[in-house]
């Protein structure tokens, strides 16, 4: 089953990814005025952005649960009013623990809202170019930093920060929530059976649709491989500014690593969504995990900037290829009736992975002197993803009992 209207999902997908994250990873270019501005520690304004990741991931597998239950639409609309309410609050805010709550907690909780509903949505679109619609999807939240961030710099300048942030709130709904209306379910999840509430034939109560889905090998496998990917490029991606400084970059120059890597990856979903349609999604997930495991590793030998640059080209086009790819095979195992809760469960576990890296990469620091055990643990870390995705299941194996689907 596949549409011209698919498109039109993708379209408004990326772009509500691309204002949504954007919105609430833009607290970087913030940092420095509201620390001038207000006297809060630059350790508790970036904590508001920690807490948010947490809140995102917990927040994304229930968002997926709901998603499930009563549709796309419902859920993103109501990510999207939330999203614009924390910004508004954080730019309102009194002080710092006002504002932590407001952009951790409602800004984190409502980007949750859109990946695993969105991406839910997008892959019941689709059978024939489903590796390329979800990476055309993904691609609006590579172009967030792009575009977002430069944006809330300049209203910075000219504003000031809390003028800037509610600017940015109130774009985020008038741009947001009319994009909502373009998401709509699939005819085949809306064709779906209503399960029946009764005990099968002296089996367990109905239960058993979301504990067998999320107990099942093809669940756990795809999980943990989401999970040992993003703790493997996170610690590198967030401490390679500081490691190119330390040999001998200008600030400017090692931050500049970060858009190389962004660019890199835009490049990666298109060329890694093309070939999971063209050669099988399992096989391109495990040559990307290599290679990004391949370009952590090989950064213990670079000292120059132009080979960071080069470093960074490879390792972007990895890990922003692989990503979207994980929500395609899990389309290959699960019903889309379920697919809310399977997205959002393994969106949690990755968001789990992409704490692991900052902290582990500080620690090594700290105890070392240095980071070059942090490439080599990474890489290792890299090669684990790699492996157990050697064992993924094959898509033909039954993940629930036929008739017992949470209808959508």
């Amino acid at each position: 089953m596949e549409n011209r209207y698919g498109w039109v999902i993708v379209a408004a997908g990326a772009l509500i990814t691309c204002v949504a994250m954007g919105a609430m990873f833009a607290l970087p270019v913030y940092l420095q005025p509201m620390s001038d501005d207000t006297g809060w520690g630059h350790a508790g304004i970036s904590l508001a952005m920690t807490f948010a990741f947490i809140v995102m991931g917990v927040a994304g597998f229930g968002w997926g649960a709901v998603t499930d239950r009563i549709g796309p639409r419902p859920v993103v609309l109501i990510g999207s009013v939330m999203l614009g309410v924390g910004l508004f609050v954080a730019s309102r805010a009194p002080n710092l623990l006002v504002f932590q709550i407001a952009y951790g907690g409602l800004c984190g909780a409502s980007v949750g809202a859109f990946f695993a509903p969105i991406m839910a949505t997008t892959l019941a679109w689709f059978d024939k170019h489903r590796s390329l619609a979800v990476s055309l999807v993904s691609i609006g939240g590579g172009v967030a930093p792009m575009v977002v961030t430069p944006l809330a710099s300049v209203l910075i300048s000219a504003y000031g920060w809390r003028s800037a942030m509610l600017i940015v709130a109130i774009g985020v709904w008038a741009i947001l929530i009319p994009a909502t209306f373009l998401i709509r379910r699939a005819p085949i999840a809306m064709a779906a059976p209503v399960p029946a509430p009764a005990v099968v034939s002296g089996g367990p109560a109905p239960r058993s649709v979301l504990s067998t889905t999320l107990r099942s090998p093809q669940f756990i496998v795809l999980a943990a491989v989401f999970c040992l990917c993003c703790a493997a490029h996170s610690g590198p991606i967030f401490h390679t500014v500081s490691y190119a400084m330390l040999c001998g970059a200008s600030s400017l120059a090692a931050a500049s690593i970060y858009s190389v890597e962004g660019v890199a990856g835009l490049f990666g979903r298109l060329l890694f969504g093309l070939a999971g349609d063209r050669l099988g999604v399992k096989r391109v997930i495990i040559a990307g995990l290599l290679l990004q495991a391949a370009g952590i590793y090989t950064y213990i030998y670079v000292s120059e900037l132009s080979h960071f640059y080069m470093l960074a080209s490879v390792l972007g086009m990895a890990y922003g290829g692989v990503m979207p790819l994980y929500a395609v095979l899990a389309r290959d195992y699960f019903k889309p009736q379920v697919m809310g809760t399977v997205l959002g469960g393994i969106t949690m576990m990755s968001s789990i992975g992409m704490a692991i890296g900052p902290i582990g990469g500080g620690w090594i620091f700290d105890t070392f002197g240095d980071y070059h055990w942090l490439y080599i643990a990474s890489a290792a870390i890299g090669l684990g993803a790699a492996a157990v995705a050697l064992t993924f299941p094959k898509p033909s194996a039954p993940t629930e009992p036929e008739g017992q689907l949470v209808p959508a």
